[in-house]
């Protein structure tokens, strides 16, 4: 029986509390939510037995959760992270249960927002702390985010607080495997830099019978615009845009399959293996537009059109010159001479690991120990800022990405997210084996 065996039914009941807390910390959400939230982030590691918990104000937005735990002299200092905040849960993505209240169904995984992202990462972190005892082999520092979700403020809560951030090895529990049981550390993170460009082509709307057909609306020319991102096969195609290819292991085109939710018939974008076009390719997506929605249509021609845009930027790539890059293009592209304004939104960093570090060997040692397989290295679409700014603090520190969020079948930020509970139990193993590991050979 592992280790963490014993925990499951506390840490698995502790993982229900924390999902029934509506904890959206988006603008123009109830604020109280995310407040309990937090207090319940303190006492669930203070019932981990773990001293000075406390609630640190973040300039600008929701506190943070830290403690500073002592280990023996001489030992290196492990930061364990994970946030406590959750994506909106509307009705309108379709979910077969209540997103907020946790709810175990036929194949064992348990079900609700922020069930696997990330308050699976919070149990691990809780369960990990339970198996090292008072008795820890190394200091450990808790830093738990409440706006990982939305517009972050704590990058720079970290850069100016190095002392309180400063570490060895940053722990970050808000990824996963491909697969439930089969262990993976993630060792690229592709970067996320984001923009909004507005098009203008007309003073006022005008009637589309009268004018149609030589004034031009901006609907018309955003079109154009947007279409210029990306070639006949959908690679995303932008002067001064980096692409790579992926050295890892091979993305698993079932589990992929399986959590992207592809229609069936449709093909994918963009060429080369499945594997650089996730993790080692630019991916421009639109994330929204101002206009008419169906309902209000009428026969206008429209005079301007915002859009936002969203560019996932490849691991080793400089996120300000990407972000200029697309920039540059958008501005490029007047159709009809239209007018064009592009503003930054922001720029979130790629990350590659280091992975001669000692402690992504100790974390790879212990993922194959605690799983039983060997584990196996992968990159990640998605983005986590903080990266940065932990690695400012302290530039020699390993990052270990890891977590119970499996592609396959965990559907962050989508309808119906989910984790399987035996994925938090070997995590506790693994994360508790690491550190073990990691202090010893220190």
């Amino acid at each position: 029986m592992s280790e963490a065996e014993a925990l499951m039914p506390d840490v698995l009941d502790r993982l229900d509390a924390l999902v029934r807390i509506p904890s959206i910390a988006f603008p123009g959400f109830d604020a109280e939510p995310v407040h309990a939230m937090g207090r319940a982030v303190v006492e669930l590691f203070e019932a981990a037995g773990a001293d000075g918990v406390r609630l640190l104000d973040v300039p600008g937005g929701y506190p943070c959760v830290y403690a500073d735990l002592p280990g023996p002299d001489g030992a290196p200092t492990v930061l364990l992270y994970a946030h406590y905040d959750v994506q909106p849960a509307p009705a309108s993505q379709g979910w077969s249960s209540e997103p907020f209240e946790p709810t175990r169904k036929d194949d064992g995984r348990i079900y609700g927002r922020g069930a696997a992202d990330d308050k699976s990462g919070l149990v691990i972190h809780y369960g990990t702390l339970r198996l090292l005892g008072p008795d820890r082999p190394c200091r450990v520092k808790i830093l738990i985010e409440g706006e990982e979700e939305t517009i972050s403020h704590l990058e720079e809560f970290v850069e100016a607080n190095p002392e309180l951030m400063a570490a060895d090895a940053f722990v970050i529990a808000d990824l996963g495997p491909q697969e439930a049981g089969r262990p993976a550390l993630t060792t690229a993170l592709r970067g996320d830099v984001a923009c909004t460009v507005t098009v203008r082509t007309l003073a006022n709307p005008v009637h589309s019978g009268e004018f149609g057909g030589a004034a031009p609306d901006a609907m018309t020319a955003m079109i154009r615009i947007l279409d210029t991102l990306h070639d006949e096969n959908g690679d995303t195609v932008i002067p001064g845009v980096d692409a790579g290819t992926w050295p890892g292991a091979d993305m698993d085109e079932a589990a992929y399959r399986a959590g992207s939710a592809i229609l069936p018939g449709v093909g994918y974008l963009g060429t080369g293996t499945l594997s650089d076009r996730i993790w080692a390719k630019p991916s421009v997506t639109v994330l929204g537009m101002d206009l008419p929605n169906t309902a209000a249509a009428s026969n206008v021609l429209l005079p301007s059109v915002t859009a936002k845009l969203s560019m996932r930027i490849v691991p080793g790539s400089d996120g300000d010159a990407q972000l200029e890059a697309l920039m540059a293009h958008l501005r490029a592209q007047r159709p009809w001479n239209c007018e064009v304004e592009v503003e930054k939104v922001k720029v979130g960093h790629a990350f590659r690991v280091d992975e001669s570090h000692p402690a992504i060997t100790s974390a790879m040692d212990a993922l194959g120990t605690a799983f039983g397989v060997p584990a196996e290295s992968i990159g990640a679409g998605g983005s986590i800022p903080l990266v940065a700014s932990l690695k400012k603090v302290s530039p020699d520190a390993a990052i270990v990405l890891w977590g119970a969020e499996d592609t396959a079948q965990s559907r962050i930020h989508a309808s119906d997210e989910s984790v399987d509970p035996e994925e938090i139990r070997r995590m506790i193993d693994a994360q508790t084996l690491f550190i073990r590991e990691f202090a010893s050979a220190r």
